[in-house]
Parts: C-alpha cells; structure tokens; sequence
C-alpha cells in the first residue's frame, strides 16, 4: 500500500508529488502523460518564449525528476477511485488496481471545442482557448472571442483593454444583460455579434480568420490576429464523483487546505473550485495539497 497516490500528471499533479517524494512519502504519480496543459503553448509569429509567463521551467523540472525517478510514476489513465477498509483503492483503464491511505486528485480540465473545419489544425498557433493567459500578447492586435456566455464577455473585457480591435462571436442576449455585457456594449474597440455560429477556421500556418454564418445564413469573413475559444472547460473529476462533493459545475470542491468533503482524499489545481485557470496557481495548488495530505498522514505512519 502507498502512503499516496496523485492522479494527474499536469502542474498540480507533478508539484505534489515532488513534494510528497521530498517528505519521503511512499508516493506514486498516476497519469496518462506528463505535463498535462503546459504540453500545449500558443504560438504566435511575433512572440519569442521568454515574452510569456508560463511557469514551464518549474514544470519542466519536476517532470525531469519524474521521468528519472520511474519507480514513483505509472503511466496509465484513472478509470475510477474506490474507498477501502484502511484508504483508497485507484483503479486503471488497464486494470491495475492501486491501494493508498491517501489520494490527490489533480486531473486538471479538458476544454470544449467548436468542431468546426480548421479547428484543430490551427490549435495552439493563433487560436487557443484561455485569453486570461495570453491577452498581454496582443496589444494593438485585431482579435476574435468566440463563446456565449460570461467567460466569453470576461474574455472579451480584458482583451479589449489592450486589443486594437475585439469580435465577440456568438455571445447570447442573456450574457448581454449582464453588466460587462452593458459595458462592452459601450465599448468602441468592440464588435458584438449575437447568435453567430463559427463555420471554419482559416489561415496559413496561423489561425489568420474564421468563417461565421449570421441569424440570416449569411456567411462573412472576419480577420484576426488571435482567436481565443471561450465555451468553458470540462473539470475531469468522473473518477471522484461518487466520492466527494461537486460544484454546479462538476468542479471539486475543496477548502483553504486543500482537502476535499472526504477525509483522506484531496485536490488541486484546475479540477477544482479554485480561482484561475494559471500554470502558477495550480503549481501552488499541488505543493499546498501535498502539504496538507502529508500532515494527514503523519499520525499513520
């Protein structure tokens, strides 16, 4: 048996099981990868890697120490966790079945897509999904969110503070009744285009335009320098949801420490009902829930 198990192998996931590892816990890392959303960076033409705060040299460094330290990772994705007489037991898509008097769970997000023609292929390389992360990018820049509901007007809102231009694709009339919906009515760096559907996504090794058919079914064109995807995220807290205690919107719930509504299982990073979607705050998230797991365990070790 484990003293710990962490699944997920992103920011969060990889942060606290250094950190549990340095505690000298017994612990293993349970993931299907290593990185999680720092093996996606937007690429831009104009921007070079030192101009964008990521938090990668933090990650990258505790994933090097996990790629060598092989006997505390296993790379196979969480199907379920199951409560058990002495903890936990985690069991794998391939079947294998962990036990642990502790678990992390730090499996991060996944994000909504379109679906539409380009999509895909422009991923990352002027079109990419968190505005939050990269709006300082583009300042004077001619931009396009595309989403319906107040993470589009945020989004929106604060690219506009630096954006030369903003197209706000899709946003319903409910979100625009809200107050920064009225101020980005307001807004002469800003165009609204209510009930729009996003066709295709163009461009020449950069997302360079997207296609959009109005109310009418007439289909335009609008250029832009960036597109920012902003339809919300999907928490990946499945694997826990007979366990603890879920948010509206599928997020776990976990107080200051870090711990979720279950003794012995915690939480961290963007799974949870946390404030922010960022690289640093969800390495943060990781060190204070590997913390509070190992101040939990010391009476049973």
């Amino acid at each position: 048996m484990y003293d710990l198990i962490v699944i997920g192998g992103g920011p969060a996931g990889l942060t606290a099981t250094i950190y549990a590892i340095r505690k000298r816990l017994n612990a293993l890392l349970v993931s299907r990868d290593l990185g999680g959303k720092t093996n996606y960076r937007l690429s831009l033409p104009w921007i070079e890697d030192y101009q964008v705060v990521r938090g990668l040299e933090v990650v990258n460094k505790f994933k090097s120490e996990l790629e060598y330290l092989k006997f505390a990772r296993l790379l196979q994705a969480v199907e379920r966790v199951e409560r058990r007489p002495q903890g936990f037991a985690v069991l794998t898509e391939e079947g294998k079945e962990l036990l642990a008097r502790a678990v992390i769970v730090a499996t991060g997000t996944r994000q909504k897509f379109l679906s539409v023609p380009g999509e895909r292929d422009f991923m990352m390389r002027g079109l990419c999904y968190s505005a939050t992360s990269y709006a300082p990018l583009f300042i004077d820049r001619k931009t396009i969110v595309i989403g319906d509901g107040e993470l589009a007007l945020r989004s929106t809102a604060e690219l506009a503070t630096v954006a030369q231009h903003v197209h706000l694709v899709g946003v319903s009339p409910e979100a625009l009744e809200l107050p920064l919906g009225q101020k980005l009515k307001a807004a002469g760096n800003v165009t609204i285009l209510p009930g729009y559907q996003v066709v295709e996504v163009q461009g020449n090794g950069y997302a360079e335009r997207i296609k959009v058919k109005a109310p009418d079914g007439r289909v335009n064109q609008i250029e832009a320098e960036g597109t920012f995807i902003e339809v919300g995220l999907i928490p990946n807290s499945q694997i826990v949801e007979n366990l603890v205690e879920l948010d509206p919107q599928g997020r776990i719930k976990v107080e200051c420490l870090a711990r979720t509504s279950l003794p012995g299982v915690f939480a961290a990073g963007d799974v949870t009902n946390i404030y922010a979607e960022q690289v640093l705050v969800a390495v943060g998230e990781g060190a204070k829930a590997a913390l509070s797991a190992y101040d939990y365990l010391l009476p049973l070790l």
